[in-house]
């Protein structure tokens, strides 16, 4: 088959188009020929040498993908390591540790997902990621509940469109932040009630504005060490805080006190690294409470852009721009 291959780490240029050997299903693992990825924040991350993937992972960049199921690993439907009801030819999407920057991927099977209703088979490869993302960090984690209230940092990428509308959908008031009036009118189309551009506001004077000096129940952030002080600051009584990237750095100091007083509570969590059976499980309370929302069309994928999966440097430099809104689909 072909792949994208990082041979040596570095920017976007460093991503090869070249012929590799087929993976080989193991036990309760299916094989997907693969119609379509989605880039992630943490692809670029691995193509630069710094979040190298989980042990037995693919090597292969791609945590998300579409396609159709063409074979099962060894003993796998023999009722010892079952198929979860799937068979050949089957049209899913799927979780990955890795992979999906290929034409053919392996997947346990607790990590398969049928292919929505009203969502086509390549623009579903933008599903699985966000939405395991987003339920498992706002929802599992945080706890979020109707008529309390989340802040999306991010706003416009591919997260945080999706924990706009899956919030809203469940009856939470949303705030976000983004840094341009053009993104921020985009979310608020998606349901977000209070939009904050981070390049000219404090967001967290503007939390305390809109909320009455109370702050927001839930939190979901990208930035980590940056944004931890004012994150606790926009928190309300009882808040918390679900810290799921690093992009403005991995340490901080914290008032305690102000936890304390307070009762906040931090949660730091990556979906990647998880073991296969707490992957599973998210992605068994995705389907039971997100599908039946995206096949009511209350949340949709959001595709900025689909291109080759061949371009995928092109790809990454869309991604790497932070112009986009939504996910970059990577086609086969």
């Amino acid at each position: 088959m072909r792949a994208i291959v990082v041979e040596e780490p570095g920017g976007p240029e460093a991503l090869d188009w070249r012929e590799v050997a087929d993976p080989e299903p193991g036990p309760g693992e299916a094989l997907v020929e693969v119609a379509a990825t989605a880039v992630n924040r943490a692809d670029m991350v691995q193509r630069e040498g710094r979040y190298p993937p989980p042990p037995g992972a693919s090597p292969y960049l791609g945590l998300e993908c579409s396609g159709r199921i063409i074979g099962f690993g060894p003993d796998t439907g023999d009722g010892t390591q079952p198929t979860g009801g799937w068979a050949v030819g089957d049209e899913v999407c799927a979780l990955l540790s890795g992979g999906g920057y290929a034409e053919r991927v392996t997947v346990p099977v607790g990590q398969l997902l049928p292919i929505p209703r009203g969502v086509g088979l390549q623009e579903a490869a933008a599903l699985p990621e966000v939405a395991c993302t987003v339920w498992s960090n706002v929802f599992m984690v945080g706890g979020l509940r109707a008529g309390e209230s989340l802040l999306v940092h991010g706003g416009g990428s591919g997260i945080g469109t999706c924990a706009i509308q899956l919030a809203t959908a469940r009856g939470a008031r949303v705030f976000t932040t983004a840094g341009s009036a053009e993104k921020l009118d985009q979310c608020r189309e998606l349901g977000a009630a209070v939009g904050i551009n981070y390049r000219d506001e404090d967001f967290t004077a503007r939390v305390k504005e809109e909320t009455d000096g109370a702050g927001v129940d839930v939190i979901l952030d990208i930035m980590g060490g940056s944004y931890l002080d004012a994150n606790l600051r926009a928190l309300a009584v009882g808040g918390r805080l679900a810290i799921i990237g690093l992009m403005g750095g991995r340490t901080a100091e914290a008032d305690l006190g102000r936890m304390l007083v307070r009762r906040l509570s931090v949660h730091a969590t990556t979906l990647r690294s998880r073991p296969v059976a707490e992957k599973a499980q998210i992605v068994s309370e995705v389907l039971t409470h997100v599908w039946p929302l995206v096949e009511s069309a209350d949340v949709r994928p959001i595709v900025h852009r689909r291109m080759p999966l061949a371009d995928a440097a092109s790809a990454h430099r869309v991604v790497e721009s932070s112009e986009h809104v939504g996910k970059v689909l990577l086609q086969v």
